[in-house]
């Protein structure tokens, strides 16, 4: 008695709830629509948001002693105090922007929404026809950077696919707010330079949102886009601020409460379920204060739904479960196996006629609409919800063939053994993952499983079956087969279960298997990618290591450069930094057996050790080729068939001199590389350029030499371009630079001038380079 008590009392609760309910809308509606207005033009006036204009207005209606609608008419009576100027705008045809309740009303329904597509779809109606766009995307940002399809309005079905996961190294406009830009807001659409990809219209306009919480944390992207130019007005982006705002909140406040999995898109789920089952009810808990379970909500019906009650024209959607089914609160209705099942988690089954397994839940009526009669009852729970399916009673297995299939799919399989009479059931898709044929007595019982697979995994098979009716708990383990089709090796997980009778004894066992090859593939690959990188990063650094030595080896730090009679020559080495590859630059200052004295720098192409061999091979072949007493522009002839023919694919850049102290003359020659530069007193120039390519590239290159004249107190720089290159500027201009600044700052008149290490460490120290190569600078002074 004291459960049909309880039972009328909550028809009566309902009743009651509905019938105040009803004259509850029909006073405030009015109320209502005013002071959501006013919150709105609250919002819009003093940029706040709907908490804060919500407060506000509360606190004009306390100090007024005015109902809250008469001040919330009051604001809307007073006039617009003008709105903060919006981005720059270029021409285009402007939008009135319907400014008022809309961020509102936008950010209390995106608080109901139940999915993110829904919560899209409200942006969507503040936006899209008051503003004529034609796409709204809302995205949520990963930990790991991407940024992950929430919702969207407007954008084909493939479209919405290729933009559903946004990786952070795509450079697109939602990338570029998401890593900290400013909010974009292009008039008229991307710059023709601007190669970015974009959703939607490209040449359209489009507004690019942070959603982000009060304290700054960035929480998504809100992006919007029309199909041609629009002038950007303070209205319109006052309007976009405020809904992105009222988004960032929403969202803000669904991941605080643990729920925003659950506002993940749903459409797709009900859309398999849809396909799956004839009929399909989707409910949702509705709990009071206390979280006492109150009642459900209809939140999904499929198309081909057929209501048990024989009722067409009614919209279950729009009513709680006990609206629409009263009498289901007793016995075995659809509310009190929701009930149970919500408890439980234990789905329920009844494969008889539906008015049969609902019993007194259904009102009685002549007949079920249709032909056959609906049956097949199965309730299963839906996060913190239900989901009912019947169909038209076809054939007793039709449901039972549909969920197989949906087995086999995810390569799982069902069984159920008999511990009392031996029998053995298995679903179809068990059979499949063992390479067995599905007929009777194919089945495998859980005792002799362990003679079907690897000898290795027997002893976890046994165990497993050993434990299972003694432990009487949910058990787990992994086992290897070799299917029979392809004689591959399969990973099985198998998960099972005791099943007692009333008194607790072990009556029966059931559970799934289910194909983990795949997963476990995946990690076996995983694990030898990671090998073989730990592998890769030894040998890299073994071989930089290498190079370093051997640079060493050929150019030590502390080896001093050439003495000879009347000149002062100064070599500085600037390494690239810690981490890096070892570069290709040299340099060598030999004297020879004629007195004069060879000048050399280079730049062999490339890092690593291949870069220092072949810096190696062209440093030591041209000190062997000096001693033939051959001229600069001879040595790089002999010098760049040494490259092309003995050491293949050794390419870089050399100047090369020969100085002859007692005339004071200089002859020298280049294979593509920069110019010397004199510095004569105050001032400095380049040498002028003879020609000659690259060394290595052409086996038959000539070179010219050209002459210089040299005094007393003039200085030489022969550099490599690691000292001066930088990214995105012309080596022309950054010559020029370096030429402007090489020359001595003036001093006194009386003091001495400085030395060749002197200019060399103020150059090395002043020089300026960002493209993370080596350098490499000899400076000649001559006395």
């Amino acid at each position: 008695m004291a459960g049909r008590d309880d039972d009328m009392l909550r028809l009566i609760t309902v009743i009651d709830h509905q019938r105040r309910e009803l004259d509850r809308v029909r006073a405030s509606v009015a109320e209502e629509s005013v002071v959501a207005m006013a919150r709105g033009a609250l919002m819009e006036r003093l940029g706040l948001s709907s908490d804060e204009a919500a407060a506000q207005l509360a606190e004009l209606s306390a100090a007024t002693a005015m109902p809250p609608a008469e001040m919330a008419a009051a604001v809307l009576a007073e006039p617009g105090r003008g709105i903060p100027a919006g981005p720059e705008s270029e021409p285009g045809p402007a939008v009135p922007a319907q400014v008022g309740p809309g961020p509102l009303l936008a950010e209390v329904a995106a608080e109901l929404a139940a999915d993110g597509a829904e919560l899209a779809g409200t942006l969507a109606k503040q936006i899209m026809d008051p503003l004529g766009a034609s796409a709204v995307v809302v995205w949520l940002l990963e930990p790991d950077g991407i940024l992950v399809l929430l919702g969207e309005r407007g954008l084909s079905g493939s479209e919405a696919g290729r933009w559903r996961r946004i990786p952070p190294q795509l450079d697109c406009p939602a990338q570029r707010v998401a890593h900290g830009a400013a909010d974009l807001w292009w008039p008229a659409g991307r710059k023709e330079t601007d190669r970015a990809p974009v959703a939607g219209v490209p040449d359209g306009a489009r507004a690019v949102l942070a959603l982000r919480e009060r304290s700054g944390e960035l929480l998504g992207v809100l992006e919007v886009g029309w199909p041609g130019p629009l002038a950007f007005t303070a209205e319109i982006c006052q309007h976009l601020s405020s809904l992105a705002a009222g988004c960032a909140r929403v969202i803000a406040t669904r991941l605080a409460h643990g729920d925003l999995a659950a506002a993940h898109p749903k459409q797709a789920v009900y859309t398999l379920l849809d396909g799956l089952a004839e009929s399909v009810l989707v409910a949702r808990a509705v709990r009071d204060a206390e979280g006492v379970l109150t009642d459900f909500s209809i939140e999904h019906v499929s198309p081909a739904f057929r209501d048990p009650a024989g009722r067409t024209d009614i919209d279950l959607t729009r009513l709680t479960l006990l609206e629409a089914y009263p009498a289901s609160v007793a016995g075995s209705g659809l509310f009190a196996r929701a009930r149970q099942v919500l408890a439980d988690g234990v789905t329920q089954y009844v494969p008889g006629p539906l008015r049969e397994s609902l019993a007194s839940g259904l009102p009685l009526n002549e007949a079920e609409p249709g032909d056959l009669a609906l049956a097949g009852l199965r309730v299963a729970r839906f996060f913190d919800g239900v989901i009912f399916t019947w169909h038209r009673d076809r054939s007793a297995d039709g449901l039972a063939a549909v969920l197989d299939h949906a087995q086999r799919l995810g390569r799982l399989g069902g069984w159920e053994e008999d511990l009392v009479t031996g029998a053995v059931r298995w679903t179809d898709s068990a059979f499949g993952l063992f390479g067995l044929s599905p007929r009777p007595g194919a089945e495998i019982p859980l005792a002799d499983l362990h003679s079907y697979v690897m000898a290795a995994d027997k002893p976890v098979v046994k165990r497993f079956r050993q434990r299972l009716p003694e432990q009487r708990d949910a058990l787990t383990t992994t086992f290897r087969v070799v299917h029979p089709d392809d004689r591959s090796i399969r990973q099985i997980r198998v998960f099972a279960e005791p099943v007692v009778d009333a008194a607790g004894a072990v009556v029966a066992l059931r559970g799934a298997f289910q194909d983990i090859s795949a997963h476990y593939h995946t990690q076996v690959a995983l694990a030898a990618t990671r090998d073989q990188l730990a592998s890769t990063e030894q040998r890299v650094a073994e071989e930089h290591l290498l190079a370093l030595r051997l640079q060493q080896a050929i150019m030590p730090p502390d080896e001093q450069p050439v003495e000879a009679a009347g000149i002062d020559v100064a070599v500085r080495y600037r390494p690239v930094g810690e981490g890096h590859l070892v570069g290709g630059d040299w340099y060598d200052t030999l004297l020879l057996p004629s007195q004069d004295v060879l000048l050399v720098v280079g730049d062999v192409a490339g890092h690593g050790i291949d870069a220092v061999t072949g810096m190696v091979a062209a440093r030591n072949s041209l000190r062997a080729l000096a001693i033939t007493g051959a001229g600069p522009a001879e040595l790089l002839r002999m010098l760049n068939g040494v490259m092309c023919e003995l050491t293949a694919g050794v390419v870089g850049t050399v100047v090369c001199g020969l100085y002859h102290p007692e005339a004071g003359v200089l002859r020298w020659a280049r294979a593509g590389h920069l110019p010397p530069v004199l510095v004569r007193g105050r001032t400095a120039c380049q040498l002028p350029l003879p020609g000659g390519v690259l060394l290595g590239m052409d086996p038959d290159a000539s070179y010219e030499e050209a002459t210089q004249s040299l005094r007393p107190g003039d200085t030489l720089l022969l550099f490599t371009d690691g000292l001066i290159e930088r990214r995105g500027e012309s080596i022309v201009d950054v010559l020029g630079e370096f030429v402007t600044t090489v020359a001595p700052v003036p001093g006194g008149q009386d003091g001495p001038e400085p030395t060749a290490a002197a200019q060399a460490d103020r150059i090395l120290a002043t020089a300026v380079s960002d493209t993370e190569d080596d350098a490499c600078l000899v400076a000649v002074r001559i006395r």
